[in-house]
């Protein structure tokens, strides 16, 4: 006969359930043998023990298994722990930063006839400077002064009025902390290395560099083995790409960790020195786990661990000495108001020709001055637990690569400012093509804020960014997009009793306030928003007629773009194809306007 299991509830987990739960089976099953149910008796304290027993075990598997999964965990070490997982990037000590001005006064050349070019210097990244509060920001990049966006005025005339010095304003980016070296001594190999700085409130490691003069690059992860590195352009486009893009190669990497507990680590990969020079892949033969003391062979297992063992993880210093430096907070709140950032602490300087005696060229021009004409922000509050939930699933959801439209023009976007600034950029399949080709349309703008055709250096820094991060198989050409010059005449009809070139004026700056933001590639220009606009201005009764014009000749671009074949049927908007963006260049001129 089967054997027939006696019926239990595994829903039961708290103590009471359990106790109840309990009892009943004993009497169901054991009549007989155990009749005494009194709490005071020695079989209720037993039970009351098997019940506490089981009611403590379900309490911990109910919160092993909480705490596994993001969503129903509640301690912040398991959330950042899971986070982590999923590539998020935790930071437990945020930085501030924003623009600061920087003042330096050149002299004269000898004719007096403007500055000494020779002396105009490059600011260079790590300037330290400070605030009243004690706070210590290090500039981001370096700041050349010979830019044709710095800012230059007469500061000092002789008895005659001849200039015999020149103020110089240009803008830089500044990060809170300060520069802080750390050695550490590494001894025999050990794999995935993993050291804690000593320092407190590390924002970012800096640089980590060994006793041979190795460097070791920071990574996202270990299996990253390449990074992008700045190269300062010397060619004529560098105002609009002020260095190129140049992917590397880093066997010798590093990841960073940070902690709840402020902490920071350092670690390293698997990889040994030898890996560097044999470049191989482990001999399928060696990478099998050795079968001693048979003299029988049944199957051989493929050791993981030789996989491991080479460059691709990343090498780990061994018998060295580690210079760490890495950017530390010197207070708790770094966020600084306006005009509170005025002391420097430390300048870097540096001038284009080696033909200048650098101390003699100092010398000439005056100290560097400072001054953040906007407050300098950051999150320095640590995310909440909900936060780090939210930001690990949209981390994990981007994956950190371009498959869809939207991901390769958000990379685009992503691109630093210093490699050169995509304005607008659209892409498409390429029709005339049989594969996954894809058609890849920028444009940029210039110091004045028009826009502008890319440079080639901007678009070889593009594709070098965008090879990182698209899909094998796509293939992208990217193309310089088409520029069409527009303006917009219009006729409205005034109210009698309102001052009919105060109406004018009005319509016209509500124009230029719509049309204040850049079109995007591809963007129509939609006729009836201009009615809408015009007819919400005080004093207008009713606009009479709209006209789209296309604007050619000097300063214009000479794309050819007939307007009249592309307005819609029923005269609403005007289409524009992907590859070509509409600008209303100079809105006082283009934007004309009649009043009846």
């Amino acid at each position: 006969m089967p054997i027939v299991k006696p019926p239990i509830s595994y829903t039961s987990r708290d103590f009471s359930s359990i106790k109840e739960e309990l009892i009943n089976y004993a009497k169901v099953y054991y009549p007989n043998t155990y009749k005494d149910f009194n709490d005071a008796s020695f079989g209720a304290l037993m039970i009351d023990m098997i019940a506490y027993v089981g009611d403590i075990m379900s309490f911990y598997v109910d919160y092993q298994t909480n705490e596994s999964l993001l969503d129903t965990a509640i301690e912040e070490d398991s959330i950042v722990r899971i986070a982590k997982q999923l590539g998020y990037k935790f930071n437990s000590t945020p930085a501030a930063t924003g623009p600061a001005a920087f003042y330096v006064s050149v002299p004269a050349n000898s004719a007096a006839s403007g500055p000494d070019t020779d002396l105009i210097p490059i600011l260079k990244a790590g300037t330290l400077v400070a605030s009243d509060a004690g706070a210590v920001y290090t500039l981001a990049d370096d700041i050349d002064f010979a830019n044709a966006n710095t800012e230059i005025k007469v500061s000092e005339v002789d008895s005659s009025g001849t200039p015999t010095k020149f103020a110089y304003k240009a803008y830089g980016t500044i990060i809170s902390g300060e520069l802080t070296e750390e050695t550490i001594d590494v001894g025999s190999f050990e794999r995935f290395l993993k050291i804690r700085l000593g320092g407190e409130n590390i924002s970012n490691v800096v640089s980590v560099i060994d006793s041979d003069g190795n460097e070791y690059y920071e990574v996202d992860y270990l299996s990253q083995n390449t990074v992008f590195r700045a190269i300062r352009n010397i060619a004529t486009d560098a105002l609009t790409a002020p260095y190129i893009l140049r992917s590397m190669y880093v066997p010798r990497r590093f990841i960073t960790e940070h902690t709840l507990a402020s902490e920071t680590y350092v670690q390293f990969g698997f990889g040994s020195e030898t890996e560097i020079e044999n470049k191989s892949f482990p001999d399928p033969t060696s990478a099998a786990l050795k079968m001693n003391g048979r003299n029988f062979f049944a199957d051989s297992s493929f050791d993981p661990s030789q996989v491991l063992k080479t460059e691709k993880m990343g090498i780990v210093p061994v018998n060295t000495t580690l210079t760490i430096s890495y950017r530390k907070n010197t207070i708790e709140d770094v966020n600084a108001a306006v005009n509170s950032i005025n002391t420097v602490v430390d300048s870097q300087v540096e001038f284009r020709k080696s033909s200048v005696t650098h101390s003699s060229a100092v010398q000439q021009i005056s100290a560097f001055e400072v001054d953040n004409e906007e407050p300098i922000v950051g999150n320095v509050s640590l995310p909440t637990a909900e936060e780090i939930k939210v930001r690990a699933i949209d981390n994990y959801a981007a994956q950190n690569r371009a498959v869809t439209k939207q991901d390769y023009l958000a990379l685009v976007y992503r691109m630093p400012a210093k490699f050169g600034g995509i304005k607008r950029a659209n892409i498409v399949q390429d029709s005339n093509s049989s594969k996954r080709n894809l058609n890849l349309y920028v444009i940029a703008e210039n110091s004045d804020g028009d826009l502008t055709n890319a440079s080639t250096t901007l678009k070889q820094n593009l594709k070098n960014w965008l090879n990182k991060y698209k899909m094998i198989n796509d293939t992208v050409d990217i193309l310089n997009a088409s520029i069409v010059n527009v303006g917009v005449n219009f006729e409205i009809i005034g109210e009698l009793e309102k001052d009919f070139t105060l109406v004018l004026n009005d319509a016209i700056d509500a124009l230029k306030a719509k049309y204040q933001t850049k079109f995007n590639l591809g963007e129509p220009l939609y006729i009836s928003d201009i009615y809408s606009t015009l007819n919400d201005v005080d004093g207008v009764v009713d606009t009479v007629s709209v006209e789209i014009v296309r604007k050619s000749g000097t300063g214009y671009s000479s794309t050819h773009f007939n307007i009249n074949q592309h307005i819609s049927r029923d005269g609403r908007l005007v289409n524009v194809p992907h590859d070509i963006i509409l600008e209303i260049k100079t809105p006082a001129a283009d934007i004309v306007g009649v009043i009846r």
